[in-house]
């Protein structure tokens, strides 16, 4: 293509040769740098037809800042931006290249080169001919030619993907592999024969599957001292198993990687222009759910879980994240309310949400806040949470002492498989830091004498070695005295006894909120509440998880005895015992024995029945013809006022 001669053309002028001529060589990758060697010459003996078209050699400037960098986009091709700018400052009269895929790949980019040189009167030349920007048919020339640079490079990519895409539908496009894969010569996938590296990661599922949560998972592996295997997918392959310390990221980036479920997955993210990071090249993306995943093919290598396993796992990360409005529950959290991410509205089936009342904060009430924040009406209802968590309490309770015996139990086998997998893994951690100190050992004592450059070094390294294996001797021995006690025959029937008696356990302080909500969880599947079905009473519906549904209705404390749930019974047992003659202590005695309450929950006094005559006007019954007083003695003609109940301080 250079050997074609072509006469000086008739747009070349005396002003075009005294300015200086660019010749700009680019290659796309660094491996066509290397490779493609001939390419690159060629693109250099430009300069040999810049000098024939006038221009002295010497005023021939080549720019060669960007092999390998791609023409898809100028803003890391600093060659590029440098000869905009002397195009711009008019210090260019030719731009030479060897074709428009060699400038740009992309119009944007094409076309202001374009127009910067038909402003300052910069000619084109590329392999063939000699190009005027400024000239009608040139430029459509020109722009032809740079829509189909880049159509040539959507072509390519498009050849390219479905070629992947292929290849991933065998199985056979090799993948980055977890740090708990490997793939063997024959190209199959197994497990990583490192014992460390499997049983930590089966560690992990089997804590979630206990636990319920990525962060829960991760405070017990730093509270143990445990690292995670990471393998670093930069830099030339194979890529070597790293250990670092556990965070929730990788936790999760564990619990939903499909190749631990055995699955060969492809497309499990999509490129989202939306995304882009100012500044860079790259596109970003999004995370793809599993059913929009372009290729699944399961039972593809060994597991450490099955699917439905890995499955549930994401679906329980799913949940964990609390909103409201998509019916998510969220992670146990360490408030008091026992119901919280799991309560629904009775009256509009919406999800309740929950606040905190008090002078400390420490009340809560769950409330329905739907209308409120989407349409500035009032709110739906608002339910103390303290009597219901009681009531929610009992029912759990109850229905769990038919199977206390068998908790205990499981709970035995629980703790005693706990200690046994944590004695596995520190037994493989001793047995790696003894391994690296003995071949540490035996790389010095492989070095020659003489050689003290290399031996000192190696000295070193066996001795940090040596340091790092006593310092696990000496936290495996930590952790024997503190944490791994052997449970003997006196603590097997202590926690048997601790199982049979199920209140206590639930009461106990080493028992938190938070363990108490994944209890509830574990047996009620969701709640609803409403206290405006009735009055005085809360209705409680118990969906438990095993599908059965329960209703319960509770006296709740209300903030006057115009809504007392037995306010007719009341006011009529009152009269009646008014009519017996009694005083207002022994009607007070008699309410307290038939299970009367106050409006606020609490017994009654004599100072509280003389209110409540007075209130409802019930006269006084005179003893022999003369009005006595009702009251039982000298403290009760002092007028009574209820103290509030701390749970009922703000109310509505």
């Amino acid at each position: 293509m250079l050997n074609t001669m072509l006469s000086p053309d008739e747009h070349i002028t005396t002003a075009h040769r005294a300015k200086l001529a660019y010749v700009y060589v680019r290659q796309s990758s660094l491996g066509q740098v290397r490779h493609h060697q001939e390419s690159t010459e060629l693109q250099y003996r430009l300069v040999e037809r810049a000098v024939l078209f006038g221009w002295p050699r010497e005023r021939v400037h080549v720019i060669d800042d960007d092999l390998g960098k791609s023409g898809t986009a100028s803003s890391n091709r600093h060659g590029f931006q440098t000869l905009i700018a002397e195009v711009g400052l008019g210090k260019a009269g030719l731009v030479m290249s060897l074709d428009a895929s060699r400038l740009a790949r992309n119009n944007r980019d094409w076309h202001q080169l374009l127009e910067l040189c038909s402003l300052f009167g910069v000619l084109i030349a590329d392999g063939e001919r000699l190009y005027d920007p400024g000239a009608y048919h040139d430029r459509l020339l020109l722009g032809l030619s740079g829509i189909m640079s880049e159509a040539e490079l959507h072509q390519i990519r498009i050849r390219l993907h479905q070629g992947e895409r292929q290849k991933a539908a065998r199985g056979e496009l090799r993948l980055p592999l977890p740090a708990g894969l490997i793939q063997s010569r024959d190209g199959s996938v197994t497990f990583n024969p490192d014992e460390e590296v499997q049983e930590r990661l089966r560690l992990v599922f089997a804590k979630f599957r206990e636990l319920g949560s990525a962060r829960a998972v991760m405070r017990y592996l730093r509270r143990n001292n445990l690292l995670l295997p990471v393998r670093p997918l930069r830099g030339p392959a194979p890529h070597d198993v790293v250990w670092r310390p556990a965070d929730s990221a990788r936790v999760i980036n564990i619990l939903k990687n499909p190749a631990y479920a055995g699955a060969y997955v492809y497309g499990r993210r999509r490129p989202d222009p939306l995304r882009r990071q100012p500044g860079t090249e790259r596109i970003g993306t999004v995370v793809v759910t599993p059913e929009d995943w372009s290729i699944c093919l399961k039972d593809a290598h060994p597991a450490y879980v099955d699917w439905e396993e890995f499955m549930a796992n994401r679906r329980q990360l799913t949940n964990n994240v609390g909103r409201y409005d998509a019916g998510r529950p969220g992670a146990p959290r360490k408030g008091n309310a026992l119901l919280q991410g799991i309560v629904s509205c009775g009256r509009c089936a919406r999800r309740m949400c929950l606040r905190y009342s008090g002078p400390h904060g420490n009340y809560p009430v769950y409330v329905c806040a739907a209308d409120q924040s989407s349409q500035g009406r009032p709110r739906c209802q608002e339910v103390r949470a303290l009597a219901v968590d009681e009531e929610v309490e009992r029912l759990i309770l109850t229905a769990l002492t038919p199977d206390q015996i068998a908790l205990a139990i499981a709970a035995l086998g629980e703790i005693e498989d706990e200690n046994r997998a944590m004695e596995r893994q520190w037994s493989l951690k001793r047995e790696r830091a003894r391994f690296d100190a003995e071949r540490a050992r035996r790389q010095y004592d492989a070095v020659e004498p003489e050689n003290r450059l290399v031996a000192r070094s190696l000295e070193r390294a066996w001795e940090e070695r040596l340091r790092r294996a006593d310092q696990v001797e000496q936290d495996y021995t930590a952790w024997r005295r503190d944490q791994a006690v052997a449970i003997s025959d006196s603590d097997r029937e202590e926690i048997l006894a601790l199982g049979a008696n199920l209140p206590r356990l639930w009461h106990a302080a080493t028992t938190g909120p938070a363990d108490r909500k994944q209890i509830v969880r574990l047996v009620i599947k969701e709640a609803t509440l409403d206290q405006k079905r009735r009055r005085g009473y809360v209705w409680i519906k118990v969906i438990w998880q095993t599908g059965a549904v329960s209703e319960h209705w509770l006296q709740r404390g209300v903030q006057g005895y115009a809504q007392h749930a037995d306010q007719d019974r009341l006011r009529q047992r009152i009269a009646e015992l008014n009519s017996l003659q009694k005083r207002d202590g022994e009607i007070s005695t008699i309410l307290n024995k038939e299970a009367f309450r106050t409006a606020h929950g609490a017994p009654f006094s004599g100072g509280m029945i003389h209110l409540l005559r007075k209130k409802w006007q019930i006269q006084t019954v005179k003893i022999n013809g003369t009005q006595q007083t009702h009251r039982s003695g000298p403290m009760e003609a002092i007028q009574y006022k209820e103290p509030p109940q701390p749970w009922a301080l703000h109310r509505k």
